[in-house]
C-alpha cells in the first residue's frame, strides 16, 4: 500500500468516524438530552473529534503493517442517559446509531459500486469500494459487546438495571480488553464484515 493509499483510507476512516460519533449525538439529541450540541459536538468538522491514537495512529499502524482490515474511533460523543426520554432503551438507541450510520454509509456507496461500473470512472468507483469496507468493518467492530463500544450499550439494555454496575466494571478495562481483541480476534470481525460486504457489493 502506498503513500497515496493509505493517506486516502485514514481520510475516508476519519469522516466515517465522525459521522459514526454525531449519529450518537443526534440520537441522544432527539431523545431529549443535549449533552452533545453544548459540548459542540454535533458537527461534521472533524477536529473536534479526532482521537489522535485512535483516528490517526492506530489506523496508521494497521496501514503500514498491511493489515487485512483498517479501525478506528473519534473521541466519544458526551451524553446524559438520563436525560433519555426512554429510561430502558434509550442508551440502546444511542449506541446503534453510530453502526447504523456506517451501514447506511456502506449501503450508499457500495450499491454505487456495485451498479455503476458502465457510467462512472474507475478511480471514484475505488473510492466508493473503499468506503463501503471501511464502513463495514466500523460497523462491525463497534457492535463487539466489549465497554466502551456500541455494542455493550445494547447488550446492556437487555438486562435488569443493576447489571449495569458490571458494564462500569468491565469499562474500567475496557482499553486493554479492546486490544486483546484487536489482536487476537480480529478474524471474527475480517469473516463478519466480509460477509456483509459480498452482500451489498454482490461480489
Amino acid at each position: 500500500m502506498d503513500a497515496i493509499d493509505i493517506f486516502f483510507q485514514i481520510a475516508i476512516l476519519v469522516m466515517s468516524v465522525v459521522i459514526h460519533e454525531v449519529s450518537h449525538g443526534v440520537a441522544a439529541y432527539v431523545q431529549g438530552d443535549k449533552t452533545a450540541k453544548y459540548a459542540g459536538r454535533l458537527t461534521l468538522n472533524p477536529l473536534p473529534h479526532i482521537d489522535p491514537i485512535g483516528s490517526i495512529a492506530l489506523p496508521l499502524l494497521l496501514a503500514v503493517t498491511g493489515s487485512p482490515f483498517m479501525i478506528g474511533w473519534a473521541k466519544p460523543v458526551p451524553y446524559n442517559p438520563y436525560n433519555l426520554r426512554n429510561q430502558k432503551w434509550g442508551s440502546a438507541i444511542v449506541g446503534i446509531a453510530g453502526p447504523l450510520s456506517n451501514i447506511l454509509l456502506a449501503i450508499s456507496f457500495g450499491f454505487v459500486f456495485r451498479f455503476g461500473g458502465d457510467l462512472l470512472p474507475l478511480a471514484f468507483l475505488h473510492i466508493c469500494l473503499t468506503i463501503a469496507i471501511l464502513n463495514v468493518v466500523l460497523a462491525v467492530f463497534n457492535m463487539v459487546p466489549i465497554p466502551p463500544l456500541d455494542g455493550s450499550k445494547v447488550l446492556f439494555s437487555f438486562f435488569p438495571y443493576y447489571w449495569h454496575r458490571y458494564e462500569a466494571i468491565l469499562e474500567q478495562y475496557g482499553f486493554i480488553l479492546l486490544l486483546m481483541f484487536i489482536f487476537f480476534l480480529s478474524p471474527v470481525v475480517s469473516t463478519v464484515s466480509g460477509f456483509i460486504i459480498k452482500l451489498i457489493i454482490g461480489i
